[in-house]
């Protein structure tokens, strides 16, 4: 009985550690991003080919979420603000949301990276696995390969995400 029971915690510790280990994505670090196909609110057309060349932050979030405006404001201050001027895009990517409540959320936080609204989660869910939670940065070299996937806002983590841009943006 011992050896059963012994043998179901390891299983189910290896499936839960396995399920937590993707974070809820279903890219990974090194592939090619999937196909984006979306306009920012202003209405400037984005995909794969009109990012080429930059280093880019797809930031998903909703107003809802405490721990997005948690992470906002570093976003702004110390990701737009320090490279904004580089080969270099933020892209906040609101959850299907309306767009008045969005204008009010990007006001209230006080960012000035552009936006655009993933109506029907369908961009989320390129990147993620059904029902994932928020917030995330996926970050794109000048090739469109993800180097680096980020789930919630932990300081340490969020350090190591802005050391990964500044280190491919000065890549050729």
């Amino acid at each position: 009985m011992k050896k059963l029971l012994l043998i179901i915690v390891l299983t189910l510790s290896t499936i839960l550690y396995a399920q937590d280990n993707t974070r809820g994505y279903k890219v990974k670090v090194g592939e090619q991003a999937p196909k984006l196909s979306f306009s920012l609110m202003d209405g400037t057309p984005i995909s794969n080919e009109i990012l080429k060349g930059k280093v880019v932050v797809l930031q998903f979030t909703a107003s809802w979420c405490v721990v997005c405006r948690k992470e906002m404001p570093h976003l702004e201050k110390e990701v737009w603000q320090q490279f904004k001027n580089d080969n270099f895009i933020l892209i906040g990517i609101d959850l299907k949301e309306k767009p008045e409540k969005v204008k009010r959320f990007i006001s209230q936080m006080q960012v000035t990276y552009p936006f655009a609204i993933d109506t029907n989660g369908e961009l989320f869910e390129s990147f993620t696995l059904p029902n994932a939670g928020i917030t995330r940065n996926i970050v794109l070299d000048k090739k469109g390969k993800i180097i680096f996937l980020s789930r919630l806002y932990e300081v340490e983590e969020f350090k190591q995400m802005v050391e990964i841009i500044n280190l491919s943006l000065k890549k050729e």
